[in-house]
């Protein structure tokens, strides 16, 4: 119930403090002591649930308990945990984390992503590696050089995991699971976070996972954090851009995320907000990273208080104070809906958003948001319940098989709150964050 309870060592207390964590939220109260007690798990909680540290924390603990200290002596580094994602944005985010809990001690973590110099990651690598953090393309590049090696490997983590296993990355997980020397599921811990787990990827989840993982459910699987008040606007695709306009000079200088679907619509809506004197600035995969890293930090900053984005920053970003998040284009899959508005209300503080909903095209989606606002405990408008009527017959109330994982005599279940699981992502990344 506190973190005075858990085994971790005073650096790992200190740390704790100086971040501001008071007590521990449910995915860590949970996740920490089965992390610990070296159990293979799938955990779903909802964005802003501080699942990061649910797998950091005890991942460190036991490194510096068992003395893991890096070493630069060798070209071909063996880190002991390694942690992967699908965008380069989430997992620079993860490793500036592991990097502030490991300050001062002998573990040293290491993050490799595409968009940046090969040759400056390689020469991070030679300085010593425990905790290698990577982005799946330029990990995979990394092990291809002989640069990092996977024998060693004890912990592996999804973060993120129902996109790391869907059809644009899943051959590259099985490609880093087959590489030489990376110990089998049975010889190591795998560990998989998301705030969404569609039932084939329960499925696929487990050709990574020990027969007798746990399954973690905290809140509504696949549902929306409750601290969001979602609000629908019927709009034409024609009127969208009066209605963002009218929106962002209501809130003025409250931090806003715009969320678009195409990398093309990023920057026409930025240049439009611009022109209309609204200070905004927009990343997405066509953008150089340091372009990216540049939007994200003038929007921290608040020296552009709206960002304009493709799905590259919908998942796991954790930005301070986002007071809003603007569906500008409703994604084509629910939890692509729930992942973006997660951007808002983490962590226990409140949020809005709004998105727009356009009749001609987002009508697919009208049955999937009538159960996720029912499950939130928020009103549905009357339009968008016709909407889902007309769109798939009168069976949209109707929930789907229980939240536990697809095969439950694979697995073990850990519940609390629990409620069922959605339908599963069909839609393509906007962007190839992840390739060289």
């Amino acid at each position: 119930m506190t973190f005075e309870e858990t085994t971790l060592c005073e650096s790992l207390r200190n740390a704790i403090s100086k971040s501001g964590y008071v007590k521990p939220t449910p995915v860590q109260k949970h996740g920490m002591p089965i992390v610990s007690a070296g159990r293979d798990l799938m955990a779903c909680a909802q964005t802003g649930s501080g699942k990061t540290a649910a797998f950091l924390l005890p991942i460190l603990q036991q490194l510096m308990a068992d003395g893991a200290a890096a070493s630069s002596f060798s070209e071909l580094q063996e880190p002991e945990a390694l942690i992967v994602a699908p965008t380069r944005e989430l997992i620079n985010q993860i490793y500036l984390e592991a990097r502030k809990f490991s300050f001062g001690t002998c573990v040293r973590p290491v993050v490799v992503y595409g968009g940046v110099s090969t040759g400056y990651q390689m020469r991070e690598l030679s300085r010593g590696c425990n905790v290698l953090c990577g982005s799946p393309g330029r990990l995979l590049d990394m092990i291809g050089r002989g640069k990092v090696g996977l024998s060693k490997v004890r912990y592996f983590v999804l973060d993120e995991a129902d996109r790391m296993l869907d059809m644009g990355f899943e051959p590259d997980m099985r490609r880093i699971v087959a590489s030489p020397g990376m110990p089998p599921k049975e010889h190591r811990q795998t560990l998989m976070f998301s705030a969404t787990y569609p039932d084939d990827i329960q499925r696929l989840a487990l050709d990574f996972l020990r027969p007798d993982y746990l399954f973690l459910a905290v809140g509504v699987v696949g549902g929306a954090c409750s601290d969001v008040e979602q609000t629908f606007v019927q709009v034409t695709k024609f009127s969208k851009r009066e209605q963002l306009l009218d929106l962002l000079r209501s809130t003025g200088t409250e931090r806003t995320m715009v969320f678009v679907e195409t990398k093309r619509q990023a920057d026409f809506i930025a240049t439009f907000l611009c022109q209309e004197k609204v200070p905004t600035t927009s990343i997405h995969g066509d953008r150089e990273q340091r372009e990216r890293e540049n939007a994200l930090a003038d929007f921290r900053s608040g020296k552009c208080p709206v960002l304009v984005a493709t799905s590259v920053a919908a998942r796991g970003l954790d930005i301070p104070d986002v007071q809003h998040v603007v569906n500008f284009d409703l994604p084509n899959n629910i939890d692509d809906y729930v992942h973006r508005i997660g951007r808002t209300g983490r962590c226990g503080n409140t949020g809005r958003a709004v998105s727009f909903f356009d009749p001609d095209t987002d009508s697919q989606l009208a049955q999937p948001l009538v159960s996720i606002l029912a499950k939130a405990q928020q009103e549905v408008p009357s339009w968008l319940e016709d909407s889902a009527l007309g769109s798939g017959g009168s069976g949209f109330a109707q929930q789907r098989n229980s939240f536990a994982p697809s095969n439950p005599r694979k697995g073990s279940s850990l519940q609390d709150n629990c409620g069922p699981s959605q339908p599963a992502s069909q839609a393509a990344d906007d962007d190839d964050d992840n390739w060289e």
